[in-house]
């Protein structure tokens, strides 16, 4: 049986042509094309998104802001700028009266019972001149906030020898050269205004003579607005009774703005003798109101500080530059 023979198909050729146009419906495509394809007609042009800001230009904004509020509405200052006058009547302490002491700084009237006092103890150095200790009432050294608002009971002291402005004591100590002649210690409040009770300047006057062996002590002078001398005589203390054998002891620590045994007042009968013993972790000065009664804190020493109690009467005793209150004595 012959096999038929196998032919290969011929493929059909594509009819050759030119191509279509770019655009031109391809072969088979329903109905003609008449002109250019249709674009879309214009409209505005789309907005572009604002960028939020970032979060360290927000947080700069913000305090700029707050700079700017601060300074037109916020707490004003009370410290004087550079370059410029003492301002004052900037605090709430005392009356601000028109009349001012021979420097040209304003008086600061407060009423008797309100008003600081000072008393100034001079001992002759063994170097020369003189070593002066203040004792104050109702006042405290303030250098920290020295050109600030006037605040009752707080400020500092100028120092006049020989009538004329020497110096400023920010503390119960300080150091008078040699060839002076009278000390005028005058108390000023934080703004530079005088302290002053009846119209007169709240200060005290010491006439200072090379002679002197024994300390030279003089009450506050109430009438004198200048640096000349009191003529009333210097009081002389009159000597503590005589110590009775009965007494007790009082232990006090201070660390930092901490009492122990926490402040009370202690009972003591007229005649009874008490002796404080107060220990410190910083130097400072105890001090008995009423009976003017004061020593010196050394950091860790205890300082030992006895009396008679010959007077009735409330007496507080507290430091100077701390402005604690240790203990109060009540004696009936």
């Amino acid at each position: 049986m012959t096999r038929p023979s196998l032919r290969p198909v011929p493929r059909p050729s594509s009819p050759a042509g030119p191509r279509a146009p770019f655009g031109a419906p391809p072969p088979g495509a329903r109905g003609p094309v008449s002109g250019p394809v249709p674009r879309p007609a214009p409209g505005p042009a789309p907005r572009r998104a604002r960028r939020r800001p970032t979060a360290p230009l927000a947080a700069a904004t913000l305090a700029a802001v707050l700079l700017l509020a601060a300074g037109c509405g916020g707490r004003a200052t009370t410290h004087h700028k550079p370059g410029t006058g003492h301002e004052q009547a900037t605090g709430n302490g005392g009356t601000l009266l028109a009349a001012r002491d021979e420097s040209g700084h304003r008086l600061r009237e407060l009423p008797a019972a309100d008003a600081p006092s000072v008393r100034a103890e001079a001992r002759p150095d063994t170097e020369g001149g003189w070593n002066v200790h203040l004792t104050v009432e109702r006042f405290r050294f303030t250098p920290e906030s020295t050109g600030g608002g006037a605040l009752a009971g707080r400020g500092h002291a100028r120092l006049l020898v020989d009538g004329r402005e020497a110096a400023r004591a920010y503390g119960p100590w300080f150091h008078v050269p040699s060839g002076a002649h009278t000390l005028t210690v005058r108390l000023y409040a934080d703004d530079h205004t005088v302290w002053a009770t009846a119209g007169t300047p709240v200060q005290t006057t010491l006439t200072l003579t090379p002679s002197a062996q024994s300390p030279s002590v003089q009450p506050p002078s109430a009438g004198a607005s200048s640096g000349v001398p009191s003529s009333a005589p210097t009081p002389t203390p009159s000597p503590p009774p005589a110590p009775t054998p009965a007494g007790r002891t009082l232990d006090i620590r201070v660390t930092g703005s901490t009492v122990t045994p926490a402040p009370s007042r202690v009972e003591l009968r007229k005649g009874e003798r008490i002796t404080l013993r107060v220990t410190a972790d910083r130097a400072d000065t105890v001090h008995v109101h009423g009976y003017d009664r004061e020593a010196a804190l050394v950091p860790g020493a205890p300082a030992t500080l006895a009396l008679t109690a010959d007077r009735t009467g409330l007496f507080e005793v507290e430091t100077h530059e701390s402005g604690l209150v240790l203990t109060q004595l009540v004696v009936r």
